[in-house]
């Protein structure tokens, strides 16, 4: 009786997932007629993923999947198109374009996020989630697309990954070694007990002018002077240099 009961079990799944497969092929099969008729009637690929989730943004996954399938080659415009018809579909559109395989995912982070820069944090933290080996890059291009924005894409993506803390100070002072003050700074609030190594790093990443700035700015944020300044002769800034440091 038991052995019946599961086999009933078990057929019954079988069949719910052989409907559910059946229902997503007609989703998809729907999805791509639609776009091959925009298309046909010399729509644009972006134009066409527009028109498309600005009726129907529940199917982003559908829609972009077929589309990055059918056109590859124009991850660019299915992007915009997406993100245009719905900005707040912007995690949706850069995890979709990252399984798609279209294009590094840093380029694809740089793409949805000079679209729509209002979500460039969330971007970056769905861009992380799906490469996470690409992190170092994605920050770096996140930062040069979106600027202004750089404490918080810095802080938010190095609490989330702490473990990853030298690879994200690393792109952000490479990115725009002019903020290194206040990355450093930002950082050190979050990671007191690593301001040698998030000092020597700082140094060692930046230009020799940026230095005696990134010293002062530990300094400042209360840590030890001398400790300080070992750490970033350590990093391999000139002791001529940090000799001028007032007392």
């Amino acid at each position: 009786m038991k052995k019946l009961l599961i086999l009933l079990i078990l057929a019954g799944m079988s069949n719910a997932v052989i409907a559910k497969d059946i229902a997503e092929y007609k989703q998809e099969h729907l999805i791509a007629k639609i776009l091959n008729q925009q298309v046909k009637k010399h729509r644009s690929v972006q134009s066409s993923v527009h028109s498309i989730l600005a009726r129907y943004p529940e199917k982003v996954d559908v829609v972009m999947a077929v589309a990055l399938k059918r056109y590859p080659e124009e991850y660019r415009q299915i992007m915009e198109g997406a993100l245009s018809a719905e900005p707040v579909l912007a995690c949706d559109v850069i995890e979709n374009a990252i399984k798609a395989n279209v294009a590094p995912s840093s380029e694809l982070v740089q793409i949805a996020i000079e679209a729509e820069p209002a979500y460039a944090q969330e971007i970056v933290n769905t861009a992380v989630l799906f490469s996470p080996s690409e992190i170092e890059n994605i920050v770096r291009v996140a930062i040069k697309a979106e600027p202004y924005d750089t404490s918080n894409i810095v802080n938010n993506t190095v609490t989330n990954h702490p473990s990853k803390l030298l690879d994200i100070l690393t792109a952000a002072i490479t990115a725009i070694p002019d903020q290194a003050t206040s990355i450093v700074k930002g950082i050190l609030r979050l990671f007191p007990g690593q301001a040698d190594t998030v000092v020597a790093t700082a140094v060692n990443k930046s230009t020799d002018n940026h230095n005696t700035d990134i010293v002062n700015a530990a300094i400042d944020s209360g840590f030890d002077r001398d400790s300080v300044i070992a750490a970033a002769i350590a990093g391999g800034a000139k002791k001529e240099t940090l000799a001028k440091l007032n007392n």
